[in-house]
């Protein structure tokens, strides 16, 4: 079935630009209504996040009207963390959750992602059935059977509580000096009370949401504001989330960015120590560090590589069996405690891991070496499909067989932007970023 509207990681859009339009949410939420009470009973539900985006309202309320429009009884948590939607949805019986975020993205942009009932993302196959109804005449209920909204208050606190269970039982943050940055994002309250409430002495940054200013200059997609704050303020270590808070990166006492390569590194050999490492492996997307696969196999563990997104990563660790995995930007998954990447969480056990072993930041979050590696984005035009050139496929090609053995090329398109996004990893620096520039120069020319 063929699939337009949705990308990676649900819709995606500029506000009040096709597709995150009021009409098209309204349209989105009778879609999803009608494809979830294929039953005809007048029981379903679902759960309603977003973060903190200005255009968050018009989605909302747009959603809401046609989600009861078909029959579904909508709870609208307000602004609340990913992973928290993902978390309700399971703990509160419903059968769809929904959370409006364009992630680290900027405020103009927003996005709509769906989980279903188990609390995981939908599957592509779902969300092309979606798209079908989308495109056709979508069937309203009976007046008697329309749906009825109402807010929970509670939701957020909900979180908070649960976040605090995946703490080690008896060990508190007492003495610890922490920076966390929420990127004026869904987790301005969640993420400082739970670190609070468990003893830090907490610095909040990005904690002040204007409906503009989320990612702006701060979060994970900026960590030097956290870095700041964390040699201002002579803090053990800072915790950057993006602006829906399914992304983390550890910032150590000296300043220096730890990316979730280094973080998925450090809980797979504690994990593995513990016993707790389901199947000997770590799942990772190819854009992960060739350093992170040679770490894990000096300890008798794999990495078992996806295409990019979290939601690939979570589907082959249902596959496998696997309960650790991640991604470079930070979406960090466990699935003994999360549905979907969390931040919060993860950022928690890399304070367990400080607080039973002793070490610094600055330790444990340089687990390995990595490999150089070098990232270029090229934007191209609608409807151009520059790696179908001849010219872009035979730099691609010799730029391999120059890193034969000794590196590697990834050319991929984003999922949400129109961006070609050309990667390679080399021990030799200068071949690098000639083989990178190369092929950036060939996509550029052909784009």
């Amino acid at each position: 079935m063929s699939r337009g509207l949705f990308g990676t990681d649900g819709v995606r859009g500029r506000a009040n630009t096709h597709p995150m339009t009021a009409e098209m949410a309204l349209r989105l939420g009778a879609a999803a209504g009608r494809y979830f009470r294929r039953d005809g009973h007048n029981v379903h539900r679902v759960v309603i996040g977003k973060d903190t985006r200005l255009s968050g309202y018009m989605l909302e309320n747009a959603l809401t009207a046609g989600l009861t429009s078909t029959g579904m009884n909508v709870l609208l948590l307000g602004p609340v963390p990913t992973p928290a939607v993902g978390f309700l949805t399971r703990s509160m019986r419903a059968d769809l959750g929904i959370m409006i975020s364009a992630s680290h993205n900027p405020a103009e942009d927003n996005g709509i992602k769906f989980f279903g009932p188990d609390g995981f993302k939908l599957s592509d196959e779902a969300e092309a059935e979606i798209e079908a109804i989308v495109a056709g005449e979508i069937e309203p209920s009976q007046p008697q059977n329309i749906g009825r909204a109402k807010r929970i208050d509670d939701g957020r606190g909900r979180y908070v509580e649960y976040a605090k269970t995946t703490f080690p039982s008896g060990r508190r943050l007492d003495g610890l000096k922490v920076v966390v940055d929420c990127a004026n994002g869904a987790a301005y309250k969640a993420a400082p009370e739970v670190l609070w409430e468990l003893g830090a002495d907490v610095i909040p940054l990005g904690v002040k949401p204007d409906g503009y200013n989320i990612n702006a200059g701060v979060g994970s997609t900026h960590p030097e504001a956290c870095a700041a704050a964390v040699l201002e303020h002579g803090a053990h270590l800072g915790i950057s989330l993006d602006g829906d808070a399914d992304r983390v990166i550890i910032i150590d006492e000296k300043g220096r960015i730890a990316d979730g390569d280094q973080i998925m590194a450090l809980m797979a050999a504690r994990w593995a120590e513990q016993g707790r490492l389901q199947g000997d492996a770590l799942v990772a997307t190819v854009m992960s560090n060739l350093g992170l696969e040679h770490y894990l196999e000096r300890r008798g563990l794999r990495l078992e590589r996806t295409r990019v997104g979290d939601r690939y990563v979570v589907e082959r660790m249902r596959e496998g069996g696997f309960n650790l995995g991640g991604e470079q930007s930070g979406h960090i998954v466990m699935t003994d405690y999360a549905t979907t990447g969390d931040g919060l969480i993860a950022a928690m056990q890399f304070l367990a891991a400080l607080a039973e072993s002793g070490d610094s930041a600055s330790v444990l979050a340089a687990q390995f070496d990595p490999v150089p590696q070098l990232l270029k984005n090229v934007r191209y035009a609608a409807g151009a499909d520059p790696l179908s050139a001849d010219e872009v496929r035979r730099v691609i090609a010799e730029a391999e067989a120059k890193l034969a053995g000794t590196g590697r090329v990834l050319i991929r398109k984003s999922g949400t932007e129109p961006l070609i996004r050309v990667m390679a990893e080399a021990e030799n620096e200068h071949l690098l970023r000639e083989v990178v520039d190369g092929i950036v120069a060939a996509v550029e020319k052909a784009a």
